[in-house]
């Protein structure tokens, strides 16, 4: 019971404010940069939750997630250098950055099955909340084709690290 109080009590800290992007209108050059950010938050998060966390499924889900973010990153800023366009920073990036530093914080002082947990809660609201600014704001935002079709793209592995995200945190809840 004690875990849970605890994880309830920090999962506000953890829910990052993409649905801002909905809220305010984007260009490419902001899309391209809040597509990094993004990505980059959660790579620096799997990586810290690789090496310290307990449960082998989530070390695993962890390292997937550097492994993938690290290569959608890679898509982003090639796209970006093809087409020549600088991401630009802006008030969602900067956000996602700042909370992104904020979890990591939070995530250094939990241990064991309480690390786990805030980590795995922090990645199915993580995730559900890019979708949606994916959907709702970037997908329908994006003037060139060809980021569009990264951002179409790279959605089915959003939706995937979802549902692996919400399958390890369910099996969290059982031990």
């Amino acid at each position: 019971m004690k875990v849970s109080a605890i994880v309830l009590a920090t999962a506000s800290l953890f829910l990052l404010p993409v649905a801002r992007v909905s809220a305010q209108g984007v260009s490419d050059a902001q899309i391209a940069s809040i597509v990094v950010t993004a990505n980059q938050v959660d790579i620096d998060a799997g990586q810290f939750a690789a090496s310290q966390a307990t449960s082998d499924e989530v070390k695993t889900f962890a390292r997937l997630m550097v492994t993938d973010h690290t290569g959608v990153n890679k898509a982003a800023t090639d796209l970006a250098a093809k087409l020549k366009v600088t991401p630009q920073d802006n008030p969602t990036s900067q956000s996602l950055k700042a909370d992104g530093e904020k979890s990591l914080t939070h995530l250094k002082t939990l241990k064991g099955a309480a690390f786990d947990k805030a980590y795995i809660d922090h990645e199915v609201a993580y995730h559900q909340q890019v979708l949606d600014a994916v959907d709702k704001t970037l997908i329908p935002s994006a003037q060139n084709a060809e980021l569009k079709a990264l951002l179409v793209k790279v959605r089915p592995a959003f939706m995937a690290h979802l549902s692996h995200a919400k399958d390890v945190q369910s099996k969290l809840g059982k031990m």
